[in-house]
């Protein structure tokens, strides 16, 4: 059904249990491929000369580091399961629009992320990559959420969002 699958992780728990899902899927896919991908963002704010504790090249080469040991994570549970994997790691103040462009520069068809669930003024403040993914995308989108798993036994095993 699926031949390439897009997995981004920001190296949270949550993102790391949503990568071990996306195994499993990719599993039930004969020839399936995972790509994976970690998004590391540009320093947030200018630093003003003077001002700034932070040095903007070491917090975006940290951030670079980072996301390399992400995808590497990635990386080395898909060829552990024997799921071939590809990883890219991408910089950017957009994540969303860097993993819509991965699926599409990779041809991938479907994509499969965790979503952080926040509500509220965090969500308006911090924003929603997941809900720009499932807005913006033209492929299948399977997002995970733990707080809408569903219940052993009860057959259903993933949340379709999208199409």
């Amino acid at each position: 059904m699926f031949k390439s699958i897009l997995v981004p992780t920001d190296g949270t728990p949550l993102s790391a249990v949503a990568v071990s899902k996306a195994i499993e899927f990719a599993k039930l896919n004969p020839d399936c491929q995972i790509v994976g991908i970690t998004v590391a963002e540009l320093m947030p704010f200018a630093a003003v000369e003077g001002v700034g504790l932070v040095d903007p090249d070491k917090y975006e080469k940290g951030m670079r580091d980072m996301a390399q040991k992400c995808v590497n994570k990635i990386d080395e549970a898909a060829k552990a399961a024997g799921i071939p994997c590809k990883t890219i790691v991408a910089q950017s103040s957009t994540p969303s629009e860097e993993i819509l462009k991965a699926a599409s520069d990779n041809g991938c068809d479907l994509i499969f992320m965790a979503s952080h669930g926040r509500k509220g003024m965090n969500r308006v403040l911090l924003g929603s990559n997941t809900q720009k993914v499932l807005s913006e995308s033209k492929i299948p989108v399977i997002v995970y959420r733990p707080e809408i798993a569903p219940e052993p036994g009860s057959g259903a095993q993933w949340d379709l969002m999208g199409f």
